[in-house]
């Protein structure tokens, strides 16, 4: 692949064409390039398919509309989540590199989150420029189908099974990497894949393929929802159906004609059907298919295709107050209510069970104790539970907790669902509309912010994320049990059990 040297308009050849970018920051960046043929008309829920290509050089100065999805506006943690505008073509990805040559630095590939129901590769939070200029990467982030466009199952006349096409989105991005990544200075042969929360279990879920052609050596689990399994094809099939009453449509082939708004509005109808008090309920999940999902994500990293994988690990230590701590519906709840909940884990033990964790939390209300019992559930235990599995098999993992509270909300948060997100990126300037961030004193939050932001650049570099500036993180084993707590004081805690 040839390569241009113009600093003020880089122009990479791929395989499905010419493409220039931009400088921005000093750092050359592509948006909006295709990775797969846009998912529209007679390909809406096929799985993703090659390009096309394009003659002439593509303008890749600004990025591709995001995936179809409900504006989401005026949250009271994130503020918002999605960028406009949305289109069906949407299957892009972005790439910040410091330059275009024959570097071949490492490679970060970020996979959003957002429940598959929302988020973009254009989001400014999700932006690759503080991991490539502070780490001499070269990063890569993608949009992919989500909601009923990405997630719907279906079952032909001939009985063959169309699912997850969300993840046929992944892998086509990885297979654009692996065959394009070395002309943008990267190293196809050291590649990272990270995420968080939906695009945690789809980095999970992407390690089942990792001798597909489509190669990675590390993966980032952040808040991976291990506690949340994929649905079986008759689940799948049945929320299917559901669907198509909410949306109007007598059979599939109807809905394929249906506009995409009219599929994004049933969404929240399914929604509505589906919510269970006390419970994070979701619309939509990827479905153990047999093909593009043939076991459940963790599988893959234990004995699966990605047990060699180097894998850092963790959750935050409130998870759960994201969608609890600040509803009226729960921050009223009674001790009767939560107890109710807590037999549909604990069953005869719920009341033992409630005593324990508000024990454990000095002045808990009912509600922090749902938001602790659902944080274990959902995260922290199936987490320490993969680490401690890992462990026995002499896999390297590397997990972490973090614990940094945030002051918003007069503290009722404690350091929720992705709040570790602009410590990581480093870059809270994009985050400013995000209410959880406020009242954070710029010190200890910048200081913690270089602290993860460099461990994870030293994990995506080396596979080790120590660096000078924080304690020593050791390898999760069955002896210690080590995991990095990150906090207002950063320290390396040992735990004596991992449930």
């Amino acid at each position: 692949m040839g390569l241009s040297q113009d600093r003020t308009a880089p122009v990479v050849h791929t395989g499905s064409g010419r493409i220039r970018g931009v400088v921005e920051g000093g750092l050359a960046v592509f948006k909006g390039v295709p990775y797969a043929a846009p998912p529209v008309g007679s390909l809406r829920w096929l799985p993703a398919q090659p390009h096309p290509g394009w003659s002439g050089v593509l303008d890749a100065s600004a990025y591709g509309p995001s995936a179809p999805q409900a504006v989401r506006a005026g949250d009271p943690v994130l503020g918002s989540h999605g960028l406009p505008p949305f289109d069906e073509d949407c299957l892009t990805l972005n790439v910040w590199t410091p330059a275009v040559d024959d570097a071949r630095r490492p490679v970060l590939v970020w996979i959003h989150g957002g429940a598959f129901l929302s988020g973009s590769g254009a989001m400014p939070n999700y932006s690759g420029e503080t991991f490539a200029r502070n780490g001499d990467l070269v990063v890569v982030n993608l949009n992919y189908r989500l909601g009923p466009l990405g997630l719907l199952y279906f079952e032909s006349d001939d009985g063959a099974a169309h699912g997850n096409l969300w993840l046929t989105d992944q892998l086509a991005a990885l297979r654009w990497v692996h065959d394009n990544i070395a002309a943008f200075g990267g190293d196809p042969d050291n590649v990272t894949v990270a995420g968080q929360s939906a695009g945690a279990l789809s980095t999970a879920a992407l390690a089942g393929h990792v001798g597909d052609g489509r190669p990675f050596r590390r993966a980032v689990l952040q808040s991976v929802p291990l506690g949340m399994p994929l649905a079986t094809p008759a689940a799948s099939l049945a929320r299917t159906s559901a669907f198509l009453g909410i949306a109007g449509a007598k059979d599939v082939d109807e809905l394929r004609t249906a506009p995409w708004p009219s599929l994004v509005g049933a969404t929240a109808g399914l929604l509505g059907d589906t919510m269970e008090w006390g419970h994070w309920t979701v619309p939509f999940m990827p479905v153990l298919d047999g093909s593009t999902a043939p076991r459940q994500p963790v599988e893959n990293l234990l004995d699966g295709p990605g047990a060699d994988l180097d894998v850092l690990i963790g959750w935050t230590a409130e998870e759960s107050s994201f969608s609890f701590a600040l509803g009226e519906m729960y921050a009223s709840a009674t001790r009767e209510q939560v107890l109710g909940r807590a037999r549909a884990t604990f069953g005869d033990g719920a009341a033992d069970a409630y005593a324990a964790y508000e024990a454990a939390r000095p002045g808990a209300r009912p509600v922090d104790v749902l938001v602790d019992l659902s944080t274990d559930e959902l995260f922290r235990k199936p987490t320490l539970a993969f680490a401690e599995a890992r462990a026995a098999r002499g896999r390297p993992v590397w997990a972490y907790e973090f614990a940094f509270p945030t002051p918003a909300h007069e503290g009722r948060l404690g350091a929720p669902h992705c709040l570790e997100l602009p410590f990581v990126f480093d870059n809270f300037d994009a985050w400013a509309h995000a209410p959880f961030l406020a009242g954070m004193d710029p010190r200890i939050r910048d200081g913690l912010a270089r602290s993860v932001h460099r461990a994870w650049i030293s994990f995506i570099r080396t596979g080790d994320p120590n660096h000078p500036a924080m304690p020593h993180w050791e390898r999760y084993d069955q002896r210690s049990r080590t995991t990095m707590r990150f906090d207002t004081v950063t320290t390396a805690v040992s735990r004596l059990t991992p449930y």
